[in-house]
């Protein structure tokens, strides 16, 4: 861990103030909106742009790397981002919203894919899955340190527009001073879907349900919030209680997985989280079971993104294992676009109620869809026997993918070596 710390220090602090940038517009977009006399259909449109320019960009980001290199591509979409942040307050109407969140969402993924192909550089077989680890927490701390940004300000005003914009333009400084310039990276062709469903149908199905849930959490949890009358300290605690409970639960979950049939993990998980939002549902406007409940899925989905990578890789060849993260990102992203429009549509119709049967419906559908699986497949066909689980965030990159598809790969090759004979001993 010290190495780790000692060869990315700098690139882990760039991104800590990103994803306070990140958290903070996410957020204060669903709070100004509120104020700003938004239908909740607008703002879930306004929600939504921001996985659509994500997806484009996981598509994109890569090319452009290879044309102009990592460092004018970081600075170019980091500068975009700051400009975009700024804007926001100015020019206040859906559309313009939208615009902006679509182009935010785009530079910010391909901010992600360059900052981490970075540190997948820098990281060894020996570091990588700690640099993993040590990614996600500084993600998780940078989205809840802007939950409590948020509260120091006015949501009405102009300055807390302006604090993520200077974080994110402060955070070029400590990367671009210190990290080398790698050159551009080859991707992997991803899998093709129909050929992922029939590898994994639990894992494609589940991926696209955890797409709607993530930008449910992500982008309409303020929504929810104001419209159940939350204050917006309440509201900053309760998103920030999401990210919590998600970075705490992944590393007892991640073992429990390495040593059960995943797909009974799987399920419990999903049906706990399900359950969770299901008992806030007959409560909407109680903050105490928002609060509670809020950490159950958040504790349970974002695991069960790792969960359900494992799982598909059990069933793959080692060769195969990166070509599957990109097919499976473009799933879980479809969902996410999809997620805060069908979500706005609920909200609409159901008042506050509609956010946790919205969760509800999804996470038990991982569920229950999980349980038909095991009637209909054996384990007796797998690959690899419990492929390693490794620690995600939940805005995955391609690049973040396959980083962990190396972490699975190298496990699966120690393992194999592990279990073929030593020919020495074989001889005696």
């Amino acid at each position: 861990m010290i190495q780790v710390l000692g060869s990315s220090w700098a690139l882990f602090l760039g991104m800590f103030m990103l994803m306070i940038g990140n958290g903070l517009q996410g957020t204060l977009l669903g709070l100004r909106g509120e104020m700003e006399g938004f239908s909740t259909l607008e703002i879930s449109i306004v929600m939504s742009g921001y996985f659509v320019g994500f997806l484009f960009a996981s598509k994109m980001a890569p090319e452009m790397i290879r044309r102009v290199g990592h460092v004018r591509v970081f600075a170019a979409l980091g500068s975009t981002i700051s400009a975009v942040l700024i804007m926001y307050p100015v020019l206040t109407d859906p559309i313009s919203w939208t615009l902006g969140r679509v182009v935010i969402g785009f530079c910010f993924c391909g901010v992600y894919v360059t900052a981490e192909s970075w540190l997948n550089d820098a990281s060894t077989n020996e570091t990588r899955g700690q640099a993993l680890s040590v990614y996600m927490i500084v993600q998780m701390a940078g989205i809840v340190t802007a939950q409590f940004i948020i509260t120091r300000g006015d949501v009405s005003g102009f300055v807390l527009f302006i604090v993520p914009s200077v974080l994110v333009s402060m955070a070029f400084a400590p990367i671009l001073l210190s990290i080398k310039p790698t050159p551009a990276f080859g991707r992997t062709k991803p899998m093709k879907v129909m050929q992922l469903v029939r590898t994994s149908p639990l894992a494609a199905v589940g991926m696209f349900l955890l797409g709607g849930v993530f930008s449910a959490q992500f982008g309409m949890s303020a929504v929810y919030g104001a419209r159940a009358g939350f204050s917006v300290g309440q509201i900053s605690l309760f998103v920030s209680a999401i990210y919590l409970a998600a970075l705490v639960a992944q590393y007892p979950i991640g073992w429990i997985s390495d040593r059960l049939d995943r797909r009974i993990l799987i399920i419990v998980v999903s049906l706990v989280g399900g359950l969770g939002s299901m008992v806030a549902g007959f409560f909407p406007a109680s903050y105490t079971l928002a609060l509670v409940s809020g950490a159950l899925v958040g504790g349970t989905s974002n695991p069960l993104y790792a969960l359900l990578i494992a799982y598909t890789n059990d069933y793959l060849e080692k060769e195969d294992m990166a070509a599957a993260s990109g097919g499976l990102l473009f799933i879980n992203g479809v969902g996410a676009i999809m997620g805060p429009i069908t979500l706005g549509y609920m909200l609409e119709g159901m008042g506050s109620r509609g956010y946790w049967v919205f969760l509800t419906v999804l996470m038990l559908g991982v569920g229950l869809y999980g349980i038909l699986r095991m009637t209909q497949r054996s384990r007796a066909d797998i690959v690899q026997d419990h492929t390693s689980y490794a620690n995600l965030p939940m805005t995955t990159t391609p690049v973040l993918a396959e980083m962990a598809q190396e972490v699975y790969i190298e496990q699966a090759s120690d393992d194999a070596a592990t279990s073929e004979p030593d020919p020495l001993k074989a001889a005696q």
